[in-house]
């Protein structure tokens, strides 16, 4: 398998305080401009999935919006990594299991055969501590390799919402990737400036913000995977640390 680290088009060199890396350019929707919204329902009676239609959902989706079977080249994610732009310091990563684990525990699970959830994998709970809210922008570095078939124009939309409120729209372009090659990638996120009341009510109410990132290749939804996430972290009311229960590295 090749390592191709250099797939993805148009790198800038972006400078922080601390930090001086070749990062990718990145398009991000302006979440003030108002678009007509269509329905979940509407859009899953198409059979078909287009860019254009998650960018007009309004609140966060109840259903996938594709099979696990949609991905069809294959593409898996091995590695997810979040770090601070200003300070370099990693917020959280998560790696898939070396082959020798994951072997092993296809062994163990072929001895106790049971249904299983077939959108396992695609959900991630992240708790995070109320200081990442007053983050202004992190790197999330993203390691994956894809199959057999060439991957063109490779891109996500994720929607963040806090209940039915759209806080912010990333649109990231990943480029081509060629068969089965392994890419490496940073994205640039730059949250949006929130009021101290906002913060209180998601600090306050853990996993009522959600979101929903939709991949496509050619303008075709391949994947749909889910997140929530808490800020309460290192309160009374939650855990002592960041970390994530459930992550979609694990397909």
């Amino acid at each position: 398998m090749s390592v191709n680290t250099s797939s993805v088009k148009n790198l800038v060199n972006r400078r922080n305080t601390n930090v001086d890396e070749k990062v990718e350019t990145t398009k991000q929707d302006n979440t003030a401009i108002k678009k007509p919204s269509v329905s979940e329902e509407s859009i899953l009676l198409k059979g078909s999935v287009m860019p254009t239609d998650v960018l007009s959902l309004n609140k966060i989706t109840s259903n996938y919006l594709c099979s696990p079977d949609a991905n069809v080249f294959e593409i898996d994610f091995t590695r997810f990594c979040i770090r601070d732009m200003e300070t370099g310091g990693v917020l959280f990563e998560i790696a898939k299991p070396l082959p020798s684990d994951a072997e092993l525990q296809t062994e163990i699970d072929a001895d106790c055969p049971e249904d299983t959830d077939p959108n396992s994998g695609r959900f991630v709970r992240y708790q995070f501590t109320p200081q990442f809210l007053k983050l202004r922008t992190v790197g999330a570095t993203v390691e994956f390799v894809v199959g057999s078939k060439p991957v063109n124009k490779f891109r996500m939309i994720e929607r963040h919402f806090f209940r039915d409120r759209l806080l912010k729209t990333f649109d990231f372009e990943f480029g081509f990737c060629i068969p089965n090659s392994k890419n490496t990638c940073e994205h640039i996120y730059e949250f949006p400036q929130l009021s101290a009341e906002t913060i209180d009510e998601m600090i306050k109410h853990p996993f009522e913000t959600r979101s929903d990132s939709f991949y496509f290749v050619e303008d075709r939804l391949i994947m749909h995977n889910k997140a929530d996430y808490a800020y309460n972290g290192g309160t009374e009311r939650g855990p002592s640390s960041e970390n994530a229960q459930q992550n979609n590295i694990s397909n």
